[in-house]
This record gives C-alpha cells, sequence and structure tokens, in this order.
C-alpha cells in the first residue's frame, strides 16, 4: 500500500483485489475467500454480479463492508420457464440420480449450464435450471485489498444515480468504525 493508496477509491475499470464472504440472510454461507485467495477482478468485467459491483463503486483500500443485496439485484428470483421436464433416457443409466443434486448439463452453445433434480418420476425428470442463490437476498462480507487505477476504457461505467436504484443497504463491515 502506498502512501497515497488510501486516496484511492473503486470506480469504472479499476482493478480490484479483495476477500469476501457470501452468505444468506440466515448466516448460511454460499462462498468465501477468506482462508483463501482474494479475488482479483477489473469492475466492469462481468466477474462480479451488477448489484455487488454498483456497491462497490466509491469504497476505499482497506475498508470493509457488509453489503445487503435485494434478489433483483443479486441472482434475480426464480422463474417457472427455467423449470424443464426431460425424458429419464437423456441422462446415462449409470447414473444414480437423487432429488438436490446438481448435474451439469450442455447448452446447444457447448455452454456447461448446472441444473438442479428437483423431482424424479417413473420415466421423467424435473431440472430446476434457476440460479441456487435466485429469490435470496444475499450479505457480502467483503474487504477491499488493493486498488489500483483503470488502465485503459471500462467497458460501462456505473454512476451514482445507478447506485440507488439498486436493492441494497451498505453496513460497516467487522472492525470498521
Amino acid at each position: 500500500m502506498t502512501a497515497d493508496s488510501k486516496s484511492l477509491t473503486i470506480g469504472p475499470g479499476s482493478e480490484v483485489q479483495m476477500h469476501f464472504t457470501l452468505s444468506l440472510r440466515d448466516g448460511t454461507v454460499a462462498d468465501t475467500t477468506r482462508g483463501g485467495e482474494p479475488l482479483r477482478f477489473v469492475m466492469g468485467d462481468g466477474t462480479l454480479i451488477e448489484g455487488l459491483e454498483l456497491a462497490l463503486y466509491g469504497l476505499r483500500e482497506g475498508e470493509r463492508q457488509c453489503l445487503t443485496i435485494g434478489p433483483r439485484d443479486a441472482f434475480g428470483f426464480p422463474e417457472e420457464d427455467n423449470l424443464h421436464t426431460l425424458p429419464r433416457s437423456e441422462f446415462p443409466a449409470d447414473i444414480e440420480l437423487e432429488v438436490g443434486q446438481i448435474i451439469g448439463f450442455s447448452t446447444p452453445s457447448g455452454e456447461e449450464v448446472p441444473g438442479a433434480i428437483m423431482e424424479l418420476k417413473d420415466d421423467e425428470v424435473v431440472v430446476d435450471f434457476n440460479h441456487p442463490l435466485a429469490g435470496h437476498e444475499i450479505v457480502f462480507e467483503v474487504e477491499i485489498l488493493e486498488i489500483a487505477p483503470a488502465k485503459q476504457e471500462p467497458g460501462r461505467a456505473a454512476t451514482t444515480a445507478g447506485r440507488q436504484d439498486t436493492e441494497q443497504s451498505r453496513k460497516p463491515g467487522p472492525g470498521d468504525e
């Protein structure tokens, strides 16, 4: 950290290194970098969900925050169209299927998407392709470790006005005063 690094704030195109813990409102931890390598990304590169990215704007190096993000700005709401009933014959015969199991499915473009088995019928399997955190308010505890200014023009920029349109709240993180 340099002498003037405390004056750096996260903005469009900033290179950021941070630790985070992602949890549900009930305290269930869904993901964390604590105990491992911090997350490195460039603001606007699509690494983060938009609601979290917008909440990070203006934070300073060394700052800790507890950010609550509503479903609309996090992973969206579950959509009925993302529930699909597939013939059991489309699954390999040697795979033991269980309700709650998450399986990777290939899209026509070759991308792999996860699907959760919701129901097993005699000849059919109901699969949910909604994001597992869809419909949930989420809590991100972040610690900004390092910020480097933008090296090039970012792909998209957020404004303070854009931040006001999101379902989120910000509270000091553990150790902040």
